[in-house]
């Protein structure tokens, strides 16, 4: 793994650190990923900083994360993945959902917040928690490992969503539940940093996730977010093979 590219954020990304990422980035309206989008998360020693604004109340996504993780609909000894799990907030709540019996792989390229939800998990006898190191254009994730994918706030910061698609559908199994929690682009409503950081609206991130083999699932539970939008897909089965 070449750890010194420039790697996908695949933490939350917090109010603060995106209004001086937006300054520097060009306009999202291009529809490319800024370059310079994911280099605080880069510097060693921000993980405290970080896990601290990603885990306060002037985030919906904190705010409402009760409500979210009750709309994945989780059961014991499920196996789910948290791509981007950054400071493990999410990680904790699917844990107590999925029971001992379950799986949690928290997926970063951070090695120091992968280290910090190892630390944090093992504090509260979370023992199914396990910690991934991910990359650019994968998750490691083994082939049909996880009934349900979750990205919060983590989408817009793939460099390569269409190689980061493939590797989730890999991981998921046939029927399995691709969950987009992610910031709603909208002219005239957005903040300016998320008119500038986010690449593209939700329609587009609709299609691209649709173009890579997924299908959205309007039904089911959704959380009443304002500055984000909730989006269901699943795997599709895919018929048996025919015999010759």
């Amino acid at each position: 793994m070449d750890w010194n590219r420039g790697k996908i954020s695949v933490a939350a990304a917090a109010t603060a650190a995106l209004v001086g990422l937006a300054a520097q980035g060009q306009e999202a309206s291009k529809g490319k990923v800024d370059p310079k989008i994911n280099e605080p998360f880069q510097k060693k020693g921000n993980v405290k900083g970080f896990i601290e604004r990603f885990e306060s109340h002037d985030r919906e996504v904190f705010n409402q994360r009760d409500a979210i993780v009750a709309a994945l609909r989780l059961k014991p000894g499920m196996a789910v993945a948290d791509v981007g799990a950054g400071s493990g907030l999410f990680t904790r709540l699917m844990a107590e959902k999925v029971g001992t019996n379950g799986r949690v792989y928290a997926v970063d390229v951070s090695r120091d917040f992968l280290k910090h939800i190892d630390e944090t998990s093992a504090r509260k006898g979370l023992k199914q928690v396990k910690t991934v190191l991910g990359a650019q254009d994968t998750t490691n994730l083994e082939a049909d490992s996880v009934d349900l994918a979750f990205l919060s706030d983590v989408y817009h910061h793939f460099e390569d969503h269409e190689k980061m698609l493939a590797s989730i559908r890999r991981a998921l199994r046939p029927g399995g539940t691709l969950i987009l929690v992610e910031f709603d682009r909208v002219q005239g409503k957005s903040a300016e940093f998320v008119l500038k950081h986010v690449r593209a609206g939700q329609a587009e991130f609709l299609k691209e996730i649709e173009a890579a083999g997924f299908k959205l699932d309007p039904d089911g539970p959704k959380p009443a977010l304002e500055e984000n939008f909730f989006a269901r897909f699943t795997k599709p089965v895919e018929p048996p093979a025919a015999r010759p």
